[in-house]
């Protein structure tokens, strides 16, 4: 049983949690709809990756300057500002002529997901008890668990029947509700710690969280590799028809879910040192077994298999990376939480440019190897990321 004190999803809590399932699913809603979206515009899929970069760049850039700039705005107008934008933003995309247009469109209509995202956790962390901080923080990122199982398969149902234009008109209608949800659940007057310059040298300073950041940005290119191009890579390995590929999305996004569900629940017993070990080794072991079904055995049963291994962890990875933050420095966890966002964005970025160049040059064969390669990379990290924090709680404390 879990030790952690039981969070009821309501008020803010309930809120910021659709808040940060309407903003995942503006961000995750492009792979699933990548392939038809590349159709339609008369591009190459590489091509059409380029979307996935430039928004995940945005967003790595976007998610520390606005925590540093808006820290004295009022966290309710800031949050409802951020999915009114979301809002809009993807009205433009929906209305963008051709593909030169959307490719400078892309970056705007995601920056409210930089804003949302971490200051969401930064918000719940000024509502609830110390002892609940953990516990609120991934419950609140359970949203991006649940956009794990909608978006993907919404992209690819509304591009395949419909158009990719009308997936983005649908995002843009629930940002509009989230927006009125948020502004009505938040209370007003909540305000964080101003960001000085030297909060950002203290997250630079530690050890542990560097380590903890650079595991979040290796980690999230591996994943993006494969799941960036995952529809067309499920088109080649096993040649679902449009209904399959969109049940084996769902099923991904479900054992996204599932995982980050038993996580919040385990997380006060088991610690998100371990709980982000854990998940990025099921990462790591999904991806290898991707690899070795699509080299010997490719078959849409053996892809189920991979799914549930890789998606068990995938979701579950972000909100113990949150935790870990908000527990190792709560002073600095606007700052931390903002970099991690930032991190997240950087890996997206990464993944998805890494990703495209390997498969225009090399082949669908070679993205999953690439992948796995780097979240291992990520786990070594996470590893000496604990080891620094083990370092520094037996250090003698200062006189």
């Amino acid at each position: 049983m879990s030790t952690s004190p039981s969070l009821p999803l309501r008020g803010p809590l309930g809120a910021l949690m659709f808040g940060n399932f309407v903003v995942a699913c503006g961000v995750m809603v492009m792979p699933g709809m990548l392939d038809r979206l590349a159709q339609d515009l008369h591009v190459s899929v590489p091509t059409a990756g380029q979307l996935l970069s430039l928004a995940a760049l945005a967003m790595c850039l976007g998610a520390p300057l606005f925590a540093a700039f808006t820290s004295r705005v009022d966290r309710r107008l800031l949050l409802t500002l951020s999915l009114a934008a979301v809002a809009i933003g993807h009205v433009a995309c929906a209305l963008a002529p051709d593909y030169r247009v959307l490719l400078a469109l892309r970056p705007f209509s995601v920056l409210g997901a930089a804003v949302l995202t971490p200051q969401a956790a930064a918000t719940i962390a000024l509502l609830v008890p110390p002892a609940q901080r953990a516990a609120a923080v991934t419950t609140v990122f359970l949203g991006w668990s649940v956009a794990s199982v909608v978006a993907m398969p919404m992209g690819n149902l509304t591009a395949s029947y419909l158009s990719w234009r009308a997936g983005m008109g649908l995002i843009a209608a629930m940002a509009a509700l989230a927006t009125v949800i948020v502004w009505r659940a938040v209370p007003d007057g909540l305000r964080v710690a101003p960001l000085s310059f030297a909060s950002w040298l203290q997250v630079a300073r530690s050890t542990r969280l560097r380590r903890i950041l650079g595991t979040t940005l290796l980690w999230c290119a591996g994943q993006f590799m494969v799941l960036g191009y995952i529809t067309p890579l499920l088109r080649h390995f096993v040649t679902p028809s449009p209904a399959l590929q969109t049940a084996l999305l769902v099923l991904m996004g479900a054992s996204g879910l599932a995982g980050n569900v038993l996580l919040t629940r385990r997380i006060g017993r088991i610690g998100p040192d371990r709980g982000a070990r854990i998940a990025l080794g099921l990462i790591a072991t999904g991806l290898l077994l991707w690899c070795l079904v699509t080299r010997f055995a490719p078959s849409t049963l053996a892809m189920v298999g991979v799914i549930l291994v890789w998606g068990g962890g995938s979701f579950a990875f972000v909100s113990a990376q949150q935790a870990r933050l908000g527990v190792s420095a709560p002073e600095l966890a606007s700052a931390s939480i903002a970099l991690n966002s930032s991190s997240l964005y950087a890996g997206q970025a990464l993944g998805a440019a890494g990703g495209g160049l390997l498969l225009a040059a090399f082949g669908d064969g070679v993205l999953a190897p690439a992948a796995l390669v780097t979240v291992v990379a990520a786990l070594a990290l996470c590893v000496a990321a604990d080891r620094a924090g083990a370092a520094d709680r037996a250090a003698p404390s200062p006189a």
